[in-house]
């Protein structure tokens, strides 16, 4: 009898191609360091947390800073748009800037 994948956990991970797996690997990555930034404290101070952002990130207009508003999904989006790079990218350089924040 062949059992189907998605039934089971864990033949659902054996069968799943390495695509898959790495970027499952970058999310879970990406939402332990987000552990480094309470999202939801930056959400309330937004204003003075969104000048480190536009330290770190020159290209983001005052503009598209109002329309984040503390979101950190898009931030993300908004640094690949405005950067002209990829999701894993932007996830990746905001991972970092994260690391580089004290506790917010």
């Amino acid at each position: 009898m062949i059992c189907d994948p998605r039934s089971n956990p864990r033949t659902l991970a054996l069968v799943r191609n390495r695509t898959d797996a790495t970027q499952w690997v970058a999310h879970a990555e990406a939402s332990n360091q987000e552990k480094n930034v309470n999202w939801d404290i930056a959400k309330g101070n937004w204003k003075q947390f969104r000048g480190q952002v536009k330290a770190q990130w020159g290209k983001l207009t005052d503009d598209q800073l109002e329309v984040i508003d503390g979101r950190r999904v898009e931030l993300a989006g908004r640094i690949q748009e405005a950067y002209g790079i990829s999701k894993d990218e932007a996830e990746r350089q905001l991972a970092a800037f994260e690391l580089t924040q004290k506790s917010v």
